[in-house]
């Protein structure tokens, strides 16, 4: 092939940090994000919202405003130990109320404990689930084969600063390389390694070639490209997403624009 696709702008690594419960130091990590111009996907449990120790349902869309609020079940519960009906509500009506206080779709979530049935991918894409993090540190930086199973790099306690040395300095022809950080904003609180989180995003915030991007724009991202509509002899692109693609052919960084075709 003549050509290799890349993250917007032509970056070749994207950044993704990934946290679950909606706990009141969510406003701490959203400050520190903000801050370092970083994005975060948040998943919340709308039953929790309002009660002791979570955030307010009335400061849901301004706190998470440029990150991503996402589904992680109304009540956290074990979705392997649910029956269908009562896994399709705990994972519907937990989208119903967080889109309410959005103000949009609510396509991605995160198994609460991590735990989910082996036909789970099948059931949430019916339900409308674009992507699904588990807890599985894979301590890679690969595109999910699934995004219904996307298994997270690390937790934030797992190395994460090796992991950054080792993103930051992957080679040159590396290509769609994702870092993705999951863990609960509490836990800084409790370990009390809020420096942790504040180092590794001051030196994500520096890192040259990475896009800062939230969960359902990777997943989306991924999907538009996987879409690629291709020549046999592979010269001739069609994009029949929603979404501009971009690729590098022959050292030059070209967009491929919703509907567009080019010649390679």
């Amino acid at each position: 092939m003549k050509w290799s696709f890349t993250f917007p702008q032509g970056f070749n690594k994207a950044l993704a940090l990934s946290y679950d419960d909606g706990q009141i130091h969510d406003r701490r990590l959203v400050e520190i994000l903000n801050r370092h111009g970083l994005k975060g996907t948040f998943h919340l449990n709308s039953g929790s919202l309002s009660s002791k120790g979570f955030v307010e349902r009335e400061e849901v869309a301004s706190l998470y405003k440029g990150h991503e609020i996402s589904a992680h079940g109304v009540s956290h519960a074990w979705l392997s130990h649910l029956s269908d009906d009562l896994a399709v509500s705990e994972i519907l009506e937990d989208r119903r109320a967080l889109e309410s206080l959005a103000g949009y779709p609510v396509r991605g979530m995160s198994y609460a404990f991590g735990s989910y049935a082996l036909d789970a991918p099948k059931k949430l894409k019916i339900l409308g689930i674009e992507y699904a993090r588990t807890v599985a540190a894979t301590h890679s930086f690969a595109v999910p084969a699934n995004f219904l199973t996307w298994h997270p790099t690390c937790h934030h306690n797992d190395r994460l600063m090796e992991m950054a040395e080792n993103f930051i300095n992957l080679p040159a022809y590396a290509r769609l390389a994702i870092f993705y950080v999951w863990g609960h904003s509490y836990e800084f609180n409790g370990d009390g390694n809020w420096d942790l989180i504040e180092g590794f995003a001051s030196k994500m915030e520096g890192a040259q070639g990475v896009w800062k991007a939230t969960s359902i724009e990777i997943a989306r991202y991924i999907a538009a490209a996987r879409s690629l509509v291709t020549s046999v002899n592979g010269d001739i692109a069609h994009n029949p997403a929603g979404i501009s693609l971009w690729i590098e052919a022959a050292g030059e960084i070209r967009c491929i624009a919703p509907g567009g075709t080019i010649i390679l």
